[in-house]
């Protein structure tokens, strides 16, 4: 099966790309860097030849609400375009747990407005939301950082690692579309404002987490539950303390 992977040379894409060869698809990774540009459409006609799955883990450089607005909407539209003549069989997207109950951040609007053009579309589809992986508890920290202070939260989170985000998307890519949504997450719950000390620790970083219920995520106020899943999710395997230890 021939797989694309826009975003395949990422932390998520790269993941992916060797776990699909590794069961002896045609994995192709497609970025900027490979010659594929889904902004400009540069590439794209020609990576799609073929493929009968395109896996989209791209993500915006910029998250002011603008730029990343504009980044979801015209990739999503040039890659749903290109897959229709393609004859694409299915489109996988990445996603996050809490999309939809995050309308007050631009970042998550833009999402919201990429998965109605999928849904939208012609294309089968599958999206797949995933809960904040744990290498990214570092941007989360530093985005609620003011001088030696971060504020954060006091709000449930169920993060997962890369590789177990790689593993969920590679069964969803092989398997039929849902044309609806699968939620992953990780195996265990934390505080947001406990991980984030539990994270700088690790680091002796000497930043002080402060728990703040007005404190912003991305610029959206959270509620108890807005980063967990509300059903069943399927869950990720690798435990904090494992994944530290690697």
């Amino acid at each position: 099966m021939r797989v694309v992977v826009i975003g395949g040379t990422g932390l998520i894409g790269s993941k992916l790309v060797a776990l699909l060869s590794a069961q002896g698809h045609q994995a192709v990774a497609a970025s900027p860097g490979t010659g594929v540009n889904t902004l400009t459409g540069e590439g794209l006609a020609e990576a799609l030849v073929g493929a009968e799955v395109v896996v989209d883990v791209s993500n915006s450089p910029s998250f002011e609400a603008a730029a990343v607005l504009e980044f979801f909407e015209t990739s999503t539209r040039n890659l749903l375009a290109a897959e229709a003549v393609a004859g694409v069989r299915h489109h996988v997207a990445l996603s996050v747990v809490g999309t939809e109950r995050l309308p007050e951040s631009g970042y998550f609007r833009a999402k919201i407005a990429q998965e109605k053009l999928i849904a939208s579309s012609a294309v089968p589809y599958s999206l797949v939301h995933a809960t904040q992986f744990f290498e990214f508890v570092g941007g989360i920290v530093d985005s609620a950082t003011d001088g030696s202070t971060v504020r954060l939260a006091h709000v449930l989170i169920q993060p997962m690692a890369a590789d177990d985000v790689a593993a969920a998307l590679l069964d969803v890519a092989v398997g039929a579309p849902t044309n609806g949504r699968v939620e992953i997450a990780g195996p265990e719950r934390f505080r947001l404002d406990d991980l984030g000390r539990r994270f700088l620790a690790g680091r002796d970083d000497p930043r002080d987490v402060v728990t703040d219920p007005a404190a912003p995520y991305f610029g959206a106020r959270l509620q108890e539950d807005t980063l967990v899943p509300l059903g069943d999710a399927a869950l990720g395997s690798t435990r904090l303390e494992e994944w530290t230890a690697r």
